[in-house]
């Protein structure tokens, strides 16, 4: 039963998996190699954090479940 559970989960967030990588990727080489040097440009991973939040968001339109964040304040229509 515990298998069902795990691939259940995996599957419910696999449809942006790659791009959370790539982000959290460029996210990473960007604190260790920019930030703690001392460099703050923020616009360094901006495409890719557009990229994936764009897909959270269609993936929460598709499970029907935006309308959960938009209640509680956390999504507003125009951030889709």
């Amino acid at each position: 039963m515990r298998e069902n559970k795990a691939s259940k989960s995996l599957s419910s967030t696999s449809a942006c998996s790659l791009l959370r990588d790539a982000y959290h990727n460029c996210f990473n080489r960007w604190y260790a190699d920019k930030f703690m040097k001392g460099h703050w440009d923020k616009l360094e991973c901006a495409s890719e954090w557009q990229k994936y939040r764009a897909c959270l968001s269609q993936h929460l339109e598709d499970k029907h479940l935006i309308r959960f964040l938009e209640a509680e304040g956390i999504v507003q229509d125009s951030d889709l």
